[in-house]
């Protein structure tokens, strides 16, 4: 992958925890950071003003956090979701903040974040606010698609970096039978019963080709993002594929990356896999 995170911020909090979560994987992965900040053209000229000033607080702060780490600035001009979509493609990693200055203040996620992290090209982090504690553990949603392959790679790649525990998450969901077909409750043990085979071999050749690392897995049966929001709450990162095995396959972002990012409080990144084949 290329050699460098990028960072969009605009100023709001949540960019500056951005800011820092770049700044912290930049560190432990031996990468560069580059913070751009996309200047819409305003009718008022105090617009480049801010935009200035807005661009050299991001990087007074990611170099104050950092030590040997190359920060680079870029002021662009255009539209925010095309500017920071063309970036992901030479980019390691893009780092948004859940929502910026413009929108409702109540909402969770704003439709930049939302919609960079359907299109881009290099995974996306999506980081709410300052991580308050470290629990040592990245969670990561798999199901064997293609997505999930390309999410449990980054997943193995940021548990090492951490020197954290990478606990993999594979929900499913029992299939709807008539309430009244009693006769089916054996059959319905059996299934479940293979499913969860099913998802615990799928994590036995990561485990065998990452020994240095501790893996856990577990299989709820459960809605997806309801297993990922349980095992959230005691983790530093989730990471999920932009889809899975469900849905449309036109569908840039699935019902769970969709669901994960609005209701899991931790930094949580979107994997895609690469277009060219790269990791």
């Amino acid at each position: 992958m290329a050699g460098h995170i990028v960072v969009g911020v605009d100023g709001s909090a949540p960019a500056t925890a951005a800011v820092e979560w770049a700044a912290a994987d930049a560190q432990r992965r031996d990468l560069a950071v580059r913070i751009v900040h996309v200047c819409e053209q305003w009718p008022h000229s105090e617009s480049t003003e801010y935009c200035t000033r807005a661009l050299e607080a991001a990087a007074d702060r990611a170099r104050e956090l950092t030590r040997g780490v190359e920060v680079t600035t870029e002021m662009l001009k255009g539209n925010v979701i095309d500017d920071l979509i063309a970036e992901s493609n030479s980019a390691d990693t893009l780092v948004v903040g859940s929502r910026g200055l413009g929108g409702f203040a109540g909402m969770v996620l704003g439709s930049v974040s939302m919609a960079v992290a359907g299109h881009a090209a290099a995974p996306v982090i999506v980081v709410r606010a300052p991580s308050a504690l470290w629990h040592g553990r990245v969670v990561v949603g798999y199901d064997g698609s293609g997505h999930s392959e390309a999410a449990m790679a980054y997943a193995v790649e940021q548990a090492r970096a951490r020197g954290a525990q990478l606990h993999v998450v594979s929900a499913w969901q029992v299939p709807v039978f008539s309430p009244y077909a009693v006769t089916y409750s054996s059959l319905i043990e059996d299934v479940m019963r293979q499913e969860a085979h099913v998802a615990r071999e799928r994590v036995t050749p990561w485990r065998e080709s990452n020994p240095d690392l501790v893996i856990t897995d577990e299989q709820p049966c459960e809605h997806p993002v309801k297993g990922l929001m349980d095992a959230a709450r005691t983790a530093d990162l989730v990471v999920v594929g932009s889809r899975g095995l469900g849905g449309f396959t036109s569908a840039m972002l699935g019902s769970v990356s969709h669901g994960v990012l609005h209701h899991v409080g931790c930094p949580v990144a979107v994997v895609r896999p690469r277009a060219n084949g790269e990791s």
